[in-house]
């Protein structure tokens, strides 16, 4: 399962030689961001049977376009970038939201902090 951010040192980490590498049973999950996964490589590797399968919430490009091959495969499992339900968004974050507001209005830092160097 892929859930990293989108930086130029992520971009297309999933390519021909990590798809190779992989087990041909293997099924790589994105649920990050779509040029994480170099589309075409993803096609090149179920073409070949190197992987299983794939399970998709984001794509590159995204929307996929009618016609495009990972369209229609009993393998691949495309959704809409809405793999997470709002109950279960809820109930992950609200602690998360809680603590960090407690310690802002402490001066502390919070747990979420963006290092905008590194991009995320």
């Amino acid at each position: 399962m892929i859930a990293v951010p989108l930086t130029a040192d992520t971009h297309h980490l999933f390519s021909d030689p990590e798809f190779q590498a992989m087990n041909n049973r293997a099924c790589l999950i994105n649920v990050a961001r779509g040029e994480v996964v170099d589309t075409d490589a993803l096609v090149r590797a179920l073409d070949a049977s190197s992987i299983g399968g794939a399970g998709l919430d984001v794509t590159d490009p995204e929307p996929l376009p009618d016609g495009h091959p990972l369209w229609g495969r009993e393998n691949v499992l495309i959704t809409p970038h809405t793999a997470n339900t709002l109950a279960s968004m809820d109930e992950l974050l609200a602690p998360v939201i809680a603590e960090n507001y407690r310690r802002f209005i402490n001066g502390e830092r919070m747990l979420t902090e963006v290092d905008v160097e590194k991009g995320y």
